[in-house]
């Protein structure tokens, strides 16, 4: 009780968050990455600033709750926090593959497809350049917190944070007209992953949410299996903080999909 108790304060204190439930749920995803289970997290929850959230971290660290090198990057008015060793690894991974598991869900499209790989280039430039920008933050240390700031990286940011936030495939769409996609009425095959935290004693927390269009499921289906048994291997490394990984997968048709 002491842990969830220390939990609360500090995202009380330095978040202004006062629902115990929620300041929980957001120090799972914070223990997510830092275990590595996630490489980055989406900031949502409040209008948090970057220094208020490096602050958090901080006094996570202060306490032995987090014990990783973590950086917080704003995107474009976006925070991501991020552990450094995981997402360079897994950047050089991605650079060092032939293929990239990209779905193309440009508006002009009937349906979503697999996007051309012949046309990966400037994709992976822009992994590139994340990876550069993200190497020198490897060497600092744990409880100091680094933080940077992408103002308007000209990216597709729907690609760059599928990357980013390591979901087994990512969505793609031409912004050079408009920011519309093909997915309005369009079978999707939703996926979510959770898991229990006996370490605060939350039940099935929610660790991934996706979706994969039915038209291209096939193609990525071997790729999203390994992906899972990776995520089933974390889990077994990290039993004292997680257990019970739980896959739920529903098909869904929906008017309107924001990305």
């Amino acid at each position: 009780m002491s842990l969830i108790k220390d939990l609360h304060l500090a995202a009380k204190h330095h978040l202004k968050e006062r629902k115990r439930s929620l300041a929980l749920k957001l120090a799972a995803e914070i223990l997510f990455v830092d275990c590595g289970l996630k490489t980055s997290f989406l900031y949502d929850l409040n209008g948090a600033s970057v220094v208020q959230i490096q602050e958090y971290l901080k006094e996570l660290h202060q306490m032995g709750f987090i014990k990783r090198p973590l950086h917080v990057l704003s995107i474009a008015d976006n925070i991501l926090i991020i552990n450094v060793s995981r997402t360079l690894s897994y950047l050089r991974l991605l650079l060092d593959t032939e293929d990239l598991y990209v779905i193309d869900v440009s508006a002009q499209l009937k349906q979503p497809e697999m996007f051309n790989q012949d046309r990966l280039c400037e994709i992976k430039s822009q992994l590139l350049d994340l990876l550069t920008l993200l190497r020198p933050y490897q060497y600092i240390k744990p409880e100091k917190i680094s933080v940077a700031d992408i103002p308007s990286p000209g990216w597709n940011l729907c690609t760059m944070f599928g990357f980013l936030l390591h979901f087994p495939a990512v969505y793609w769409f031409d912004t050079s007209k408009n920011f519309d996609n093909c997915l309005s009425f369009t079978p999707l095959k939703h996926f979510t992953v959770q898991t229990v935290c006996p370490k605060i004693g939350l039940q099935k927390i929610p660790v991934y949410s996706f979706s994969i269009p039915e038209s291209v499921y096939d193609s990525v289906q071997a790729l999203l299996q390994t992906w899972i048994n990776g995520l089933r291997q974390m889990i077994h490394v990290h039993s004292s903080d997680f257990k019970d990984l739980e896959i739920i997968t529903e098909t869904v048709t929906l008017p309107t999909v924001a990305l």
